[in-house]
């Protein structure tokens, strides 16, 4: 019972997380900047995302890797659930503007719980792997794997016409656009959405290095990994 109360705020930090991500990537980031359309580029759910893989490496220095794991999974199952419950209640109390069809929920919820798994899984290999180096090896290098991963599986999986079989596309996804929001070729939405998602991963994985930091030295005694 003590185990799992210690446990219990990773999972209900990492399945805020998801959940607002699944809600928050339906909407794209309207305003420009200069001349790039940032619709074009980034949805919101791309500023709240990376922050799975912080409360992922801080499971993994507090209880080591196999802890880790539990959290992801109980995390992942629970942010899936979710993903598809929350949206319909979001929207019937007025919080979203336009209500999702259920088997468009199902596609983001598919390919939001395939890539993070796989990508939460690496982060924790990687991590582990790295910990006994510098302070901030492993929770970069960790993240940053983990990042490219979960990009190229979530957007590929939800916005991909490849996978129209999982579910209905996204037709404003699908709508050509310049790459990145100003390059002269042009591509599909949601390839310029992956690549400004994972920038803002990056970024946010070293920004996420000080609250890493100042966490990670409150627990002078961090309990032991088991692989």
């Amino acid at each position: 019972m003590l185990r799992l109360k210690a446990y219990l705020p990773f999972v209900a930090a990492m399945a805020l997380v998801v959940v607002a991500s699944n809600v928050l990537v339906q909407f794209p980031v309207n305003g420009h900047l200069g001349d790039i359309a940032l619709a074009d580029i980034l949805t919101w759910g791309a500023f709240t995302y990376p922050f799975a893989f912080l409360v992922t490496d801080l499971a993994n220095r507090r209880h080591g890797p196999q802890a880790a794991r539990r959290i992801v999974f109980v995390g992942f199952m629970l942010a899936v659930i979710c993903s598809i419950v929350v949206p319909p209640l979001l929207f019937r109390h007025g919080l979203i503007e336009f209500e999702m069809a259920a088997n468009r929920l199902v596609r983001i919820a598919i390919a939001s719980g395939a890539a993070f798994l796989i990508a939460q899984l690496l982060d924790i290999t990687v991590f582990n792997r790295l910990r006994r180096q510098s302070w901030w090896r492993a929770p970069v290098f960790g993240s940053l794997a983990g990042s490219v991963l979960d990009t190229a599986i979530f957007f590929s999986v939800a916005f991909s016409a490849t996978f129209s079989f999982v579910g209905p596309n996204d037709a404003f996804a699908l709508e050509g656009a310049p790459l990145l929001g100003f390059l002269s070729l042009e591509t599909a939405r949601w390839i310029s959405w992956a690549a400004g998602d994972l920038t803002v991963k990056l970024l946010i994985a070293i920004f996420a290095l000080i609250p890493y930091r100042l966490i990670a030295a409150r627990w002078a005694q961090p309990a032991a990994a088991t692989s």
